[in-house]
C-alpha cells in the first residue's frame, strides 16, 4: 500500500513539474488588457556578419502593471543553424497570454503576427543558413555589404501590407490576427528548443527598467524602437538616432512634472490645453534644430544644440512661440545700424599768440644804425 501511495505521489510530482515546464516554455504571462499596436520603425544596419534579427515586441511588467516595448535588436545566435521564433500574445476571449520566443532549427508558430523584416507572420524570409554561414536576403533586411558578404535577393517573401488586415496588430485572437499554425509550424514547436540568450535577457531587462519605454509614458510610441546590437546604438521610429527622441521625451516629462507640482499647490490652475501646447512647441523646436543640423551633415552629433533646445523646453508655463526673448535673449536686443555714423564734433577756438621778437646780434644792429639817415 505504501508503495502504491509513493508511486502516485511521484507521478503527481512529475505531472506538476512537467506542467510547470510547459507553462514556462509556452505561456509565461496572462492578463486581461490587450497589448498596443506594433510601432512602425526602421531596422538598423546589421553590425556583425552572422548576427540575426530579433524583432521588437510588447512585454508586460507585473510590478508596474504596464506594457513596455522591447526594442528589436541584432544578436548572435546560440549556435549555427538556429533560427529565432518570436514570442507573441494570444487572446482566448477572456485573457491575453504571452508565448515567449525560442531558438530552434526551424521557425515555429508566432501567432501570425507581422513583425516585419522577414517575419511576415509565418516562417522567416530574412535569410538562411548555408553551411555554417548565414546568408542575408537584402530584399527585406538592412545590412552593410562592406561587412556582410553573403547576401542574396528574394522579393517573393515580401508581404503586400496594403492587402494585409491588422498588419500592425500585436496579438492573435478575436480583434487581432486569426491565423492558425501550419503543419510545419506545429512540427517545429515539438522539436528541441533553446531559450533566449543572456544578451537577449539583459536587453529585455534594460527595456523594462527604462521608464520611457512604458506605455504609460509613451502612449504606445516608444522613443527607442530598435538597437543595432545589445548595449549598442538605439534608434527611433524613423531610423534617426534615439538621442533626439529621448530629448523629446525628457522635455515632455519635465512639462508634465511641472504641471503636477503646480496642481499640488493649486488644483484650480490646471490647464491641459496649455500643457499640450507647450509640449508641441518643445517638440517642434527640437525637430527644427535637428533638421537644420541634418541639412549640413546628417551624421553629425548634436549634443550642444539639443541640450540648448532641451533647456528652453524645460521651462513650463512659457509660451515659447510667443516669447522670442526666452528662446534667444539676443533677439530681444534692439537692432544696431549696419554702419556707424560719426556725430559732428564742436570746433575748438584757438587764441592767437603775440609774435615773438627775435633778438639780433650786435653787429647786425650796428649796420642797421649806419643805414639810417644822419641828422644835419
Amino acid at each position: 500500500m505504501k508503495k502504491v501511495i509513493k508511486g502516485f505521489f511521484m507521478l503527481a510530482l512529475v505531472l506538476v513539474s512537467s506542467s510547470k515546464l510547459f507553462a514556462q516554455v509556452n505561456v509565461s504571462l496572462s492578463i486581461n488588457i490587450a497589448p498596443p499596436a506594433l510601432p512602425v520603425y526602421t531596422q538598423p544596419v546589421c553590425p556583425v556578419d552572422g548576427y540575426l534579427w530579433v524583432p521588437g515586441y510588447w512585454a508586460y511588467d507585473n510590478n508596474m502593471g504596464d506594457y513596455y516595448w522591447v526594442p528589436g535588436v541584432w544578436v548572435s545566435p546560440p549556435r549555427p543553424h538556429y533560427l529565432w521564433t518570436p514570442g507573441y500574445w494570444a487572446y482566448n476571449g477572456n485573457i491575453y497570454s504571452f508565448h515567449p520566443g525560442y531558438w530552434g532549427t526551424r521557425v515555429g508558430f508566432y501567432g501570425g503576427v507581422n513583425y516585419g523584416y522577414g517575419y511576415s507572420g509565418s516562417g522567416y524570409g530574412g535569410g538562411r543558413w548555408v553551411g555554417n554561414s548565414f546568408n542575408y536576403n537584402t530584399a527585406v533586411v538592412n545590412v552593410n555589404k562592406t561587412i556582410v558578404k553573403n547576401t542574396y535577393i528574394d522579393n517573393t517573401v515580401i508581404v503586400n501590407n496594403s492587402t494585409t488586415i491588422n498588419n500592425r496588430s500585436s496579438f492573435n485572437g478575436k480583434g487581432g490576427i486569426t491565423a492558425k499554425p501550419r503543419p510545419e509550424e506545429l512540427a517545429a514547436m515539438k522539436e528541441k528548443h533553446v531559450q533566449p540568450t543572456p544578451d537577449q535577457l539583459s536587453h529585455q531587462q534594460a527595456a523594462m527598467a527604462n521608464r520611457s519605454q512604458h506605455v504609460s509614458a509613451n502612449q504606445g510610441k516608444p522613443a527607442v524602437t530598435a538597437y543595432n546590437k545589445v548595449n549598442g546604438d538605439g534608434f527611433g521610429q524613423k531610423g534617426r538616432p534615439a538621442k533626439i527622441a529621448a530629448v523629446k521625451n525628457d522635455a515632455n516629462q519635465q512639462i508634465d512634472n511641472a504641471a503636477k507640482k503646480t496642481d499640488a499647490v493649486n488644483p484650480a490652475t490646471t490647464r491641459p490645453a496649455k500643457i499640450a501646447a507647450d509640449k508641441n512647441d518643445a517638440n517642434q523646436q527640437i525637430d527644427n534644430a535637428a533638421k537644420k543640423t541634418d541639412a549640413v551633415n546628417p551624421a553629425t552629433a548634436r549634443p550642444a544644440k539639443i541640450a540648448a533646445v532641451k533647456n528652453r523646453a524645460n521651462q513650463p508655463g512659457d509660451n515659447m512661440a510667443k516669447r522670442p526673448d526666452v528662446m534667444s535673449p539676443v533677439a530681444a536686443r534692439p537692432k544696431q545700424p549696419k554702419y556707424a555714423v560719426n556725430k559732428p564734433q564742436p570746433v575748438k577756438m584757438i587764441k592767437a599768440q603775440p609774435a615773438r621778437q627775435i633778438r639780433q646780434p650786435a653787429q647786425h644792429a650796428e649796420r642797421a644804425r649806419e643805414k639810417q639817415p644822419r641828422e644835419k
